[in-house]
């Protein structure tokens, strides 16, 4: 009888039960990321010298192995969400494609020769637009994996300087494609006064190459802001070291340029060169700021 009546009490008490179990688990669910938050913004890092990880892990390859392992498992996430961007990019794919054409009056302007050419189009706008759109959670999980190295105040700093990493990204694109676009493609298409019928490849590879590298260069100040902050990099480095960066700028832009004629290149070249100057500013804000706090705090 006993066994009869524990039975029926399990079951009426199942629904109840239940629910108790859900909250539960609710609740120690956020109480985790609760914990891994709090440690995130708290927990200092170990100070131990280069020379004595690099003795670490000669002699120990398993500890290597594991910072293999954790990378393995952020890029993973990383191209996960990658690929789901990329997804949802092919939903609005048209409409984008029509955006990028403008310039030439429109994708009825374009003139597809080989078979395959068409959906080669589609698959780079729809990865750059992949791109754009997890570039924030793609950060997000380099940041997570270089977190454990970092102090507290740097992963404050490279936890709020994300969303400005999708603003500068896009600026850039949006800069190359509304103030660089329009004078490079006069002087392409009616060069020596020949009139060009231009070719989906080619148009499509040159306005994402332009926009894609133009705003990975309108990263560079913030970069810069976010480094000195950290103490990783000295205004000084950047500053001594200007001739080269002119150097570097202007291979960048001879790659980035299509054609070999100046003018082009020199649209490219002087955004390149102001946002190097921009970056060296934000560098020097960045570390007087740091050097001020830490003199207050002493």
């Amino acid at each position: 009888m006993r066994k009869v009546l524990n039975f029926i009490w399990k079951v009426i008490t199942a629904p109840f039960r239940l629910v108790w179990w859900i909250i539960q688990a609710i609740k120690n669910f956020f109480k985790r990321i609760g914990q891994r938050i709090r440690n995130f913004f708290t927990e200092e890092p170990e100070d131990t010298p280069i020379s004595e990880v690099l003795q670490t892990g000669f002699e120990n390859p398993n500890s290597i192995l594991f910072h293999l392992n954790e990378l393995r498992k952020h890029l993973f996430r990383a191209v996960l969400g990658f690929a789901v961007a990329t997804i949802l990019a092919f939903i609005f794919i048209r409409p984008i494609l029509d955006w990028i054409s403008t310039p030439v009056g429109g994708i009825d302007k374009l003139q597809a020769i080989e078979v395959t050419e068409s959906i080669g189009v589609v698959m780079r706008v729809a990865l750059l637009s992949g791109f754009t759109v997890a570039l924030p959670y793609i950060v997000f999980e380099l940041m997570m994996f270089a977190a454990p190295g970092l102090s507290p105040r740097a992963r404050v700093i490279g936890i709020f300087s994300i969303p400005l990493v999708i603003v500068f990204f896009v600026g850039g694109m949006i800069f190359a494609y509304y103030f660089m676009l329009d004078p490079a493609l006069e002087v392409l298409l009616n060069f020596m006064g020949i009139p060009t019928l231009p070719r989906p490849s080619s148009y499509i590879r040159f306005v994402t190459t332009l926009m894609f590298w133009i705003g990975v260069s309108f990263e560079f100040p913030l970069i810069a802001y976010v480094l000195a902050a950290m103490r990783i990099l000295k205004p000084n480095v950047l500053r001594d070291n200007w001739r080269i960066a002119v150097i570097l700028i202007a291979i960048l832009a001879a790659m980035i340029t299509p054609t070999v004629d100046p003018i082009n290149m020199m649209i490219v070249m002087l955004p390149l060169m102001v946002l190097y100057g921009v970056g060296v500013l934000m560098a020097y804000l960045a570390w007087r700021g740091r050097r001020e706090e830490e003199l207050q705090q002493a």
